[in-house]
């Protein structure tokens, strides 16, 4: 069924990792109703959702920038989105 896309392990996890996020996310607006509304640092105000779409922006930038101007490994851009995403959901 799937066989004309090149699934591969790294790219079910991303997937499944997305996905995963996004559960997160419905299981903590069951739980906490109201989004979590923060004014961050450059006096946006936000929800948990919109911080999770800018993370995952920001990390797509951060691999492609570093595909492009370095190539492999891959590792050490996954620490800068790791990074990106925890100063993201701290401060945005």
């Amino acid at each position: 069924m799937l066989s004309w896309m090149a699934w591969t392990w790294p790219t079910a996890l991303v997937f499944i990792g997305i996905f995963s996020a996004i559960g997160v996310l419905v299981l903590l607006e069951i739980r906490n109703p109201g989004g979590d509304l923060r004014k961050g640092v450059l006096g946006l105000s936000t929800t948990r959702g919109d911080r999770l779409f800018i993370t995952l922006l920001g990390t797509s930038y951060i691999f492609l920038a570093w595909l492009g101007l370095v190539g492999m490994p891959l590792w050490y851009p996954l620490g800068l989105a790791i990074l990106w995403g925890i100063f993201t959901f701290w401060k945005v």
